[in-house]
């Protein structure tokens, strides 16, 4: 047998344990301090204008006290916004343009709302010159606050509420490749200028009007044809190879055991391929179609494509509804195919789609502030164009674009029809309840070949899309566009 020898481990003494434990408390307490000096650095880059614009934040009070509310101004340098002071000294905040801007630059009484909301840190920061300041703070006056230079345009603005005139809807101009919303329009609108002096009035829904509500961002509406996108979509990526070879005989409506689907005034489109059926706004061919579609993957195309998720905006906006899911029934899924059923949509997220549709499948961030000016004119932040997600593949997006540019060759959008250039879009005429007329959709780009503008119009009870909202998308196309 061999001889076994055990080694003994040396035992530490206190001291050594002591200084070991000391040793620890060390490296725990650097850490902290290293994550603490990281998460400062973090709240100073990126969330210390979050938190202070928070509306529940003290500190704003104290902003208010010795700064005086910034300008709004619109991209070709109109003011939006101002503040003044009336006979008693006290501020008030005036709106030139009176309802023209109401949404979008919102108001700063009983709480504030667009732009007023967003921009609110910006407002009530001032970078004038330590000279001028120091003046004004020793003669007693506030200190001037810095103006904000918005995306939106007011010749725009003003065209597409013209267009809209006494009708209910909405309107947004956004440019595809920077993401800079040129307009957005709600009608009908308020006065932000006598918003104390009427708040009951708005507040109790003024008859079934809604001024308050921001239809182009917070109004919810079927979508009607214009959902026909995201089912062409979807079935373009169950049939890469063959979606071309799809063919549909209508006759103006489509049967399906108990049910029937009817296209719009009963029209009979004849043989139909799938481009000609997107054209035309086939109702039974996107009936058939949807019969014949995986659930799941249409409903995860329609959450990549911002359904039941946040819009990626600034600004208070509601959120688009597609509920449809596997084990749902047939009249469920012939409706939904058509843009009915239970699926609401708002303009701006139609808006979103159509821009990454013209962006090569790429969504830009939409945005309504370009820059941050001082109460001087010096420029002290500017904000450039970012991407935001990639909504489909460059491919996809090709395919749609064509297709969407048949709609107003061939097809339901014809009133876009005009020599100085190309545009592409979908049409949509969306039923909302028994013996109302539909809703008037229309969202598109232009010019087709190389997209610089997006409009989606959606006109409450305006009937067919082609002829009412098509009309009041062109005269922005034109507005644009030609010289």
């Amino acid at each position: 047998m061999g001889l076994i020898v055990r080694k003994h481990k040396k035992k530490k003494s206190a001291r050594q344990k002591t200084d070991e434990n000391i040793l620890g408390l060390v490296y725990a307490v650097v850490c902290l301090f290293l994550w603490l000096m990281a998460y400062v650095g973090h709240f100073l880059l990126a969330e210390r204008e979050d938190v202070i614009n928070n509306a529940y934040n003290a500190r704003l009070d104290t902003f208010s006290a010795r700064v005086e509310r910034g300008s709004i101004l619109s991209s070709d340098r109109e003011v939006l916004a101002r503040t003044e002071t009336d006979e008693e000294g006290r501020e008030v905040r005036i709106y030139p343009y009176g309802s023209l801007f109401a949404h979008a630059v919102g108001y700063s009484s009983r709480g504030k709302t667009g732009l007023e909301e967003l921009a609110n840190y910006y407002l009530l920061t001032s970078h004038i010159h330590p000279v001028s300041r120091a003046a004004a703070e020793l003669s007693g006056r506030k200190i001037p606050g810095d103006n904000i230079v918005t995306t939106l345009d007011l010749r725009v603005q003003q065209l597409a509420k013209d267009s809209l005139g006494d009708r209910r809807g909405a309107v947004v101009v956004m440019e595809p490749d920077t993401g800079k919303i040129l307009a957005m329009v709600s009608n009908p609108g308020f006065d932000p200028n006598s918003v104390n002096e009427n708040w009951e009035q708005l507040v109790s829904g003024d008859n079934g009007q809604a001024r308050l509500l921001n239809r182009a961002a917070q109004g919810l509406y079927p979508p009607g044809s214009v959902f026909k996108t995201v089912m062409l979509l979807e079935y373009i990526r169950e049939h890469p190879a063959d979606y071309d070879q799809f063919r549909f005989d209508c006759g103006g409506y489509f049967e399906y055991g108990d049910y029937t689907i009817q296209c719009y005034h009963g029209t009979a489109h004849g043989s139909q391929t799938l481009s000609q059926a997107f054209a035309n706004s086939c109702n039974g061919a996107f009936a058939s179609l949807g019969l014949n579609l995986d659930l799941k993957s249409l409903s995860s195309t329609a959450r990549q494509l911002l359904f039941n998720t946040s819009q990626p905006v600034a600004f208070a906006c509601t959120q688009s509804r597609f509920v449809m899911e596997e084990g749902a029934d047939e009249w469920e899924i012939l409706q939904t195919s058509i843009g009915q059923g239970m699926t609401q949509i708002t303009p701006l997220h139609n808006t979103l789609i159509t821009a990454a549709i013209a962006n090569k499948g790429i969504l830009m961030t939409p945005y309504l502030v370009d820059s941050v000016e001082n109460a001087e004119g010096r420029k002290v932040k500017t904000f450039e164009p970012s991407v935001c997600q990639t909504l489909m593949s460059e491919e996809e997006a090709r395919i749609l674009k064509e297709m969407m540019t048949q709609v107003v060759t061939e097809g339901t959008g014809s009133a876009l029809r005009t020599d100085s250039y190309s545009a592409a879009g979908k049409t949509g005429s969306a039923q909302f309840g028994q013996g109302k007329e539909t809703h008037a959709w229309f969202t598109g780009f232009a010019p087709a070949e190389a997209p610089r503008i997006v409009v989606t119009v959606i006109i409450e009870e305006g009937g067919s899309g082609g002829q009412a909202a098509a009309p009041v998308a062109k005269s922005i196309f034109d507005l644009l566009l030609i010289p």
